[in-house]
């Protein structure tokens, strides 16, 4: 599927009048839709602490609280800043979730310049994310901080 495509698909997921779970539905179309994405999560910040909320992957993670600052999530989370990490290994902010992720991006949620939480999306193939990525999973992010 195509950037443009998706980003359409993501529109009509935030305005159905029939969808309940906005944010789990946006998680199960990112990960149903894009290959290299193998797992996705989208946490929330409460406090100084980013708490996962919906995610779809083969497995859950242990880290569904990060204090805002540590690991590549909370960097983020506390820079306002897309991070993409093209080799996990080589970074040692890297909270380690699953043996097999290779690389990630991490995409704040923002409503003016305040987080309210991020996308963060893992993969297991190495340098799989683009700019296309960021300014794809930007635009989402924006569209998400509209129904938070």
């Amino acid at each position: 599927m195509d950037y443009t495509e998706a980003e359409k698909s993501i529109d009509e997921l935030l305005t159905s009048a029939y969808t309940t779970n906005k944010l789990q539905n946006i998680v199960d179309f990112l990960f149903d839709s894009f290959e290299h994405y193998s797992w996705i999560g989208i946490y929330l910040v409460k406090n100084s602490d980013l708490i996962l909320g919906p995610w779809k992957g083969i497995s859950p993670t242990e880290h569904t609280k990060i204090p805002i600052g540590k690991g590549i999530c909370g960097s983020a989370a506390a820079s306002g800043h897309t991070e993409i990490i093209s080799d996990v290994t080589k970074d040692k902010r890297y909270l380690a979730c699953f043996l097999s992720t290779k690389s990630e991006i991490v995409v704040p949620i923002k409503k003016n310049t305040k987080v309210l939480g991020e996308i963060d999306i893992d993969s297991d193939k190495p340098n799989a994310f683009t700019q296309k990525d960021a300014d794809f999973l930007e635009h989402i992010a924006e569209k998400i901080s509209a129904v938070l």
